[in-house]
């Protein structure tokens, strides 16, 4: 189910939804809720009562029977529904980044106080700068980044594992390093030494690799993508960008789409971001020519993974089971792929 928003619409609606999400807040403090993915907000509230109530007087009797025609209040909450997917359009990055995660519940339904937060961007080669669609939108990141802060994590770091020059000098070239920084944020340069051999207890195909200590140390580990193409899994999404923090990439594309999954039940991103400001729809993934850029600026933000990917697919004009790896992570019970039993919140900016 899918429901659009204009901008005038949107901002009406954002008042709303951050006056209620303040208030459920303090609601949610008050019965203790700890648990960073459940969805903070109560289905309803009573009035609490006062253990001793003083006994009316007569006068005080009289008056109550005599105000029986009154009207009855009962206080009420009605629980506010969160979408499984927002997808935001026609916008600045950053202020589609914002809309996205606010239909969302806010940041702070992902991170919280503390919260160490690594994201992981797609930052493969140190060649081209963010206009060729090779790297993530350099804003998108420092948004999240941003969003991240101010919802009180400890610390973000950013980091990938190019396969094209170092993390540094992809850092540079891609634009990410200069807005991460900007941001608040810290740039991670992948060390060899700190990848870590790691079971895998629900890989159907693959049972361990060396996966990156920092990211299986993290409170909260954020996907964030680029939607582009891939000369062998047809499409670079959020399932295909985990390869990043991984050592031994070569040995995944002996059975890419099922390994794939497997990578993705062990590190389990609680929130998948795509941007699609730019999608490289030819070329890759290192991509090098303008020609294959198309520019729709829209970003799409899910818990779900494999929701995300599929919606992301379409964008290419594909079905998502057409992607081995979405096949796969619908079997494994992953996530999603039926988008028309999801509720997508659609959110045009440019209305």
């Amino acid at each position: 189910m899918t429901k659009n928003i204009d901008r005038r619409k949107f901002l009406r609606w954002m008042a709303i939804q951050m006056g209620a999400i303040a208030g459920a807040k303090f609601l949610a403090a008050c019965q203790q809720a700890t648990s960073p993915l459940a969805t903070p907000f109560p289905t309803n509230t009573q009035p609490s009562v006062p253990s001793a109530v003083p006994s009316p007087t007569q006068a005080e009797v009289g008056e109550s029977e005599q105000a029986t025609d009154a009207p009855e209040i009962t206080p009420t909450t009605e629980p506010i529904s969160i979408p499984d997917m927002a997808v935001a359009r026609g916008g600045e990055p950053e202020a589609l980044v914002s809309a996205a995660i606010a239909a969302l519940g806010g940041m702070e339904r992902f991170v919280q106080s503390g919260d160490q937060v690594i994201l992981k961007p797609n930052i493969c080669v140190a060649y081209h700068t963010y206009e060729y669609a090779a790297t993530t939108n350099p804003w998108v990141v420092g948004a999240l980044v941003k969003l991240c802060l101010e919802a009180g994590a400890k610390s973000v770091k950013v980091m990938d594992y190019p396969f094209g020059g170092t993390s540094e000098q992809a850092y540079i070239k891609s634009g990410i390093q200069e807005q991460v920084l900007a941001a608040g944020g810290e740039m991670e340069a992948i060390s060899s030494f700190k990848f870590v051999k790691t079971e895998i207890p629900e890989g159907l195909d693959l049972k361990s690799c060396d996966i990156y200590d920092d990211v299986l140390s993290a409170d909260v580990v954020i996907n964030v993508p680029i939607a582009k193409d891939h000369s062998l899994a047809r499409l670079t999404l959020g399932m295909k960008n985990l390869m990043g923090v991984i050592r031994d990439r070569p040995a995944m594309h002996r059975n890419l789409g099922q390994r794939l999954a497997d990578l993705t039940s062990r590190v389990r991103p609680p929130l998948t971001v795509v941007d699609a400001v730019r999608m490289l729809t030819w070329g890759g993934p290192s991509g090098g020519s303008l020609d294959a850029v198309k520019k729709i600026d829209t970003v799409i933000a899910s818990p779900d993974i494999v929701a995300a990917d599929s919606y992301a697919a379409t964008l290419f004009d594909m079905n998502p089971l057409d992607l081995s790896y979405i096949q796969a992570g619908v079997s494994m019970g992953l996530g999603r792929s039926d988008l028309e039993g999801l509720k997508i919140e659609e959110i045009n900016l440019s209305a």
